[in-house]
C-alpha cells in the first residue's frame, strides 16, 4: 500500500510545527493511483550538452581532476515544452553504476522507455549520461568520483534553471529554462541525487529508486568488492556483476528476456573513481539524507537482489527534514524498476506523486 509521511506545519490551535502524520492515499490496495492524462502529446527528443567542471564541492572525501568537460544527454518531452523558452518542470534522470542513459530511455523497447512514457503524460525529462558513461566519456576513470558526480549534477540543475545549456545540433537555438527541477535516481544514481539534494538544497523533489543507505545485500557487497579489486589492480574502468548472466540476475527479476539481454549488452564499465568512492558514499549517506528538505518518493522492488528487505523502513524514516516522504514497494520487481514487467505500475506511482507537487 502506498503511504505518505508529510511533515506538516500546524499553527492552528497552538500546535507546534513538525508534527508527523501517517496519511494513506485513497487508491485501493494493490492498485496504481490515477495519473494525469496528456493523450495526443507530440513527443520529441533533442540531444543537449552541458558544460561542467569535474570538481567535488561536497563533504564526500574523494578527489577529481577539476577539469572542464561536456556532458551529453537528451531532452525528452512534449514538443511545446522542449522547443520553448521555459518548461514548468524538468525531471533529471540519474543512472546507476554500470548502466547509462539507456536505462531510462531504452528506445528499442518502447513499452519500458521511461522518459518517453513520462513525456506522453506531459512530463519533460533530461536523460543524462554522467561523466565516464555513454556519450560523456572520460579517458581516465580515476579522474572523477561520486562526490564530483553529485557536484556536476548540481551544475546541471543550475544550468537547467537558467536555460544555459545547448541543443547539440542547433547551439544557436535557446533551450528551455526549468521552473522546477525534480531528480530521479536509480540505485547509486539515487545516492548521487541524495548527496546533491542534501548538499545544495536546489531541487523541488527527489525520486529514489532501489537504494538504501545502509541496506545493501551480501550479493551487492560482493559485486562491489569484486569491482573495486579490479580497480585496485590498476584498471581505470571496471565491470560490475561478473558475467552477463550475473549482471542480469542483479539488475532484473521480471523484465522481458529481450530487455535483459539488451541491458546486459549495453552494460558500461564503471569509472574506477566512482567504484572506489562508493564505500565513502555509503558511510556518509545517512548524514546527507537527514539534510534533504525536498519531498521524496521512495520506490523499492519486492525482489531487488541489491537491497535487503529489512532496510526499507529504515530508509523511509531517514528523511526527517523532508517536507513529505512517500514510499511504495513494487511487487515482483527487481532493482531496475523502470525496465521490469511492472514498469507501468512504477511510472504510475511516479506520475501520481509528481502531480501532487503541482
Amino acid at each position: 500500500m502506498l503511504t505518505v509521511r508529510p511533515v506538516a506545519r500546524l499553527v492552528a490551535a497552538g500546535l507546534v510545527a513538525g508534527v508527523l502524520a501517517a496519511v494513506p492515499l485513497s487508491s485501493p490496495v494493490g492498485a496504481a493511483p490515477a495519473t494525469p492524462s496528456a493523450r495526443g502529446t507530440d513527443v520529441v527528443s533533442r540531444a543537449v550538452t552541458f558544460d561542467v567542471v569535474n570538481t567535488n564541492g561536497t563533504n564526500l572525501a574523494c578527489s577529481a581532476d577539476n577539469q572542464s568537460y561536456e556532458l551529453h544527454g537528451s531532452l525528452v518531452g512534449p514538443r511545446h515544452e522542449v522547443l520553448s523558452a521555459s518548461a514548468p518542470r524538468i525531471n533529471v534522470l540519474v543512472h546507476d553504476l554500470a548502466t547509462g542513459s539507456w536505462s531510462w530511455h531504452l528506445r528499442r523497447h518502447p513499452g519500458v522507455d521511461y522518459a518517453r512514457k513520462l513525456a506522453q503524460r506531459g512530463e519533460t525529462s533530461l536523460v543524462l549520461d554522467r561523466l565516464g558513461y555513454g556519450r560523456s566519456p572520460l579517458p581516465d576513470g580515476n579522474a572523477t568520483c561520486l562526490g564530483a558526480q553529485a557536484d556536476m549534477l548540481h551544475q546541471v540543475v543550475q544550468h537547467l534553471r537558467s536555460g544555459h545549456y545547448d541543443f547539440s545540433r542547433h547551439p544557436d537555438r535557446g533551450t528551455p529554462a526549468a521552473e522546477h527541477v525534480v531528480v530521479h535516481g536509480h540505485s547509486t544514481g539515487a545516492a548521487i541525487a541524495e548527496l546533491e539534494a542534501g548538499t545544495y538544497d536546489d531541487i523541488d523533489g527527489l525520486v529514489v529508486m532501489s537504494w538504501t543507505d545502509r541496506g545493501a545485500s551480501q550479493r551487492a557487497l560482493d559485486a562491489a568488492q569484486a569491482q573495486s579489486s579490479l580497480c585496485l589492480k590498476g584498471q581505470d574502468h571496471a565491470t560490475f556483476g561478473g558475467s552477463k548472466k550475473d549482471y542480469r540476475s542483479l539488475l532484473f527479476a521480471s523484465a522481458a528476456r529481450t530487455v535483459q539481454r539488451d541491458g546486459a549488452d549495453l552494460r558500461a564499465a564503471t569509472p574506477c573513481g566512482d567504484a572506489l568512492s562508493l564505500s565513502q558514499m555509503v558511510a556518509s549517506a545517512p548524514t546527507t539524507t537527514r539534510k534533504i528538505e525536498a519531498p521524496v518518493l521512495l520506490l523499492f522492488g519486492g525482489k531487488d537482489a541489491l537491497n535487503r528487505r529489512d532496510a526499507r523502513q529504515t530508509q523511509v524514516d531517514a528523511y526527517d527534514s523532508s517536507t513529505g516522504v512517500t514510499h511504495h514497494t513494487v511487487k515482483g520487481a527487481g532493482s531496475a524498476l523502470a525496465l521490469e514487467a511492472s514498469a507501468a505500475r512504477t511510472r504510475s506511482r511516479v506520475l501520481h506523486w509528481l502531480h501532487t507537487l503541482d
